[in-house]
């Protein structure tokens, strides 16, 4: 048998720590052959201890490559010209990128074979090689660094009493079942990659800024640290409707949440960019990458249909009572704002979502002063009596706004019209509304 080095064969004299490379090279490529016992030019030299050769080769990749290559080699012993060497017969594995575990998914822990040589792989082969192998999921896809560590997150768990150890992140997908990080859990990290970036600027206009950070770390610290700035911005208004006092933030701290918590949740992770808050003198908008996913509207989002582009991310949210339940953000914002005569807006485009927030102190016009005025009351009731017949049912405020009564003295009329029978009051609380008798 003539040995020859190529693509697919690659000769070793002995067993030395370089061979690691060698396996990983063809399992990252196309299999290949290794022989133990043939020197460079294709001498066989033999081996005293071929059994031996394969053991120490067998052990060297179950300790040191990763994930587990073992099902994917085959050793064989053969018998060259009265000499015995090893063929160890390397297929492509199905888990690739395949690297030396102490160097991680870098390019100087991964290789891949290159004509006769073994070398590093760029980090767009080990992309690649990644996508191939999970999928398009973000989530999924194992890290490309894999130093990570989780103390913020870690303080998040424990602030619901939940441990997060090696066995609680497999099951969460923070890590494969063979201990190896997810981009999940490089989200969840202290090394997380992403950022948000927030700007607050004079006026309605970007045209002059007032202050800009951006803020990193695991998405838990830029949920606290991000919200933290919002708050402190949040101004309280205040008011007096006679003797009382009315205190009013710029926005409802409900919606606030919710939009942060949007942008974190249903951004798309695979961009490198940046998400982004902007503060104006009044409103906020919440811009994150990625618009709807493929067959979802605008308006079944509003409806509370969801579906999540990172469930797994979502899923951890929800176990951590950060979000109460899926497709409910939405509703809680435009709730907050129901009774304020204001309301959120939401842009889509291909590639951004963005939730708009008006501020409630902005613009607003001023509160009618009603003046309670001594009144006929048969002239009030022939008013109402009129309204009914107009309307067919009413409300309390509509009575409030045809007569220019009080919200006190509009109530005592109706309680009193409703007990002579001349209205019928149905339903209760905000559902309250009026009728004519029959």
């Amino acid at each position: 048998m003539v040995f020859k080095e190529s693509e697919t064969v690659e000769l070793k004299s002995v067993v030395v720590d370089d061979i690691k490379k060698e396996i990983i090279a063809f399992a990252n490529c196309e299999g290949g052959k290794l022989y133990i016992g043939v020197e460079d030019d294709g001498t066989v030299i033999g081996l005293d201890d071929p059994d031996g050769a394969a053991l120490q080769v067998s052990n060297m990749v179950r300790d040191a490559v990763k994930p587990d290559l073992t099902m994917f080699l085959h050793y064989e012993t053969l018998n060259e010209n009265g000499k015995q060497i090893v063929a160890i017969n390397i297929q492509q594995g199905t888990e690739r990128p395949y690297y030396i575990a102490k160097k991680g998914l870098r390019p100087e822990g991964v290789y891949v074979r290159q004509g006769y040589f073994s070398v590093p792989a760029t980090n767009t082969a080990i992309r690649r090689m990644i996508k191939e192998t999970d999928g398009d999921h973000f989530e999924d896809m194992r890290s490309l660094n894999q130093d990570l560590t989780f103390e913020a997150a870690k303080k998040q768990f424990a602030k619901k009493n939940l441990p997060l150890g090696e066995v609680q992140m497999k099951t969460l997908g923070i890590m494969t079942h063979d201990g190896v990080y997810t981009n999940l859990g490089l989200l969840l990290s202290d090394q997380c990659v992403h950022t948000i970036k927030v700007a607050a600027f004079e006026g309605t206009t970007q045209s002059q800024f007032k202050d800009r950070r951006e803020f990193s770390g695991s998405l838990f610290q830029q949920m606290d640290e991000v919200y933290d700035y919002i708050d402190f911005r949040n101004q309280i208004h205040s008011s007096f409707q006679k003797l009382y006092r009315i205190d009013q933030r710029d926005y409802p701290e409900t919606a606030v949440r919710e939009a942060l918590l949007n942008l974190l949740i249903h951004r798309e992770y695979s961009y490198r960019a940046s998400s982004f808050v902007s503060l104006y003198t009044d409103r906020i908008e919440f811009i994150s990458i990625g618009g709807l996913l493929s067959g979802v509207t605008l308006k079944d989002v509003m409806m509370g249909i969801s579906v999540c582009r990172n469930v797994k991310l979502a899923n951890i949210f929800y176990r951590l009572e950060l979000i109460e339940a899926y497709g409910t953000g939405m509703r809680k914002i435009m709730e907050a704002y129901s009774e304020t005569g204001k309301k959120p807006e939401i842009e889509t485009s291909d590639n951004a979502f963005k939730i708009i927030l008006p501020n409630l102190n902005v613009h607003a016009e001023p509160k009618k002063t009603v003046i309670d005025r001594p009144a006929d009351d048969g002239d009030q009731e022939e008013a109402v009596v009129s309204l009914a017949r107009k309307q067919g049912t009413f409300t309390r405020k509509d009575v409030q706004k045809e007569l220019g009564i009080s919200q006190t003295t509009c109530g005592r009329l109706l309680k009193k019209m409703v007990g002579n029978g001349q209205i019928i009051q149905e339903g209760k609380s905000r559902n309250t509304h009026y009728r004519l008798s029959e």
